[in-house]
């Protein structure tokens, strides 16, 4: 009775480390099985870089001309060109007339000479003159160069514009003064805006449009 008691006891206790075995294996295998949270995705930087790269916007810098500008004929007596059009017309003394458009000038001065003008002479008087003209005239060149009505003489400089009566401001501007001439008559095209301004093409196509008739 004694001995039956005893494997009665030992049966249940083998029968309790084996719950006890199978419950603590189940619980070591259900760690090791579970997948890890998932991590926090920082947000991509290729999408901040996208747009700090993205392309600047335009914008013309003071003086600009732009590309769209219209121009329309301008008959003179004994010669035509063309000129931007809506800018502002001004009649000047001495057959000149002036159109401007914000920091850009056009002028245009006729005159009689009785002879053309040269490298030398443009050198050696005009430009003592707009020395003492133009403020801080400075950086004179001339050459002479070839547009759609032959040979003409370039002078080129820069120099501060008047005062802005609103605003005080000062500008600096480049200027291209193109002497043209034939049979006694001289017409000196002078185009200005600020030393910054990208005005190549519309300056070419003012100067180009002058012709005699």
């Amino acid at each position: 009775m004694a001995a039956h008691v005893r494997t009665s006891a030992a049966v249940g206790l083998a029968l309790v480390a084996a719950v006890t075995a199978g419950c603590s294996g189940s619980g070591s295998g259900s760690t090791t099985s579970k997948s890890p949270p998932p991590a926090t995705t920082a947000p991509s930087s290729s999408a901040g870089s996208a747009q700090n790269n993205a392309a600047p916007t335009e914008s013309n810098p003071p003086g600009d001309i732009p590309d769209n500008q219209v121009y329309v004929p301008l008959d003179e007596p004994g010669f035509t060109l063309k000129v931007p059009e809506g800018w502002a017309q001004t009649q000047r003394d001495r057959g000149t007339t002036v159109f401007t458009d914000k920091l850009n000038t056009v002028r245009i001065t006729a005159l009689s000479a009785s002879t053309a003008p040269t490298v030398g002479e443009v050198t050696n008087t005009v430009v003592p003159q707009l020395r003492g003209q133009v403020t801080k005239f400075a950086a004179p060149k001339v050459s002479e160069v070839t547009r759609h009505a032959g040979r003409v003489v370039l002078l080129t400089y820069q120099g501060d514009s008047a005062k802005d009566p609103v605003t005080g401001k000062v500008v600096r501007d480049a200027f291209e003064r193109y002497a043209f001439y034939r049979s006694g008559h001289e017409v000196d095209l002078t185009l200005s805006g600020p030393v910054n301004a990208d005005n190549v093409d519309p300056w070419r196509i003012i100067s180009d449009s002058f012709a005699w008739r």
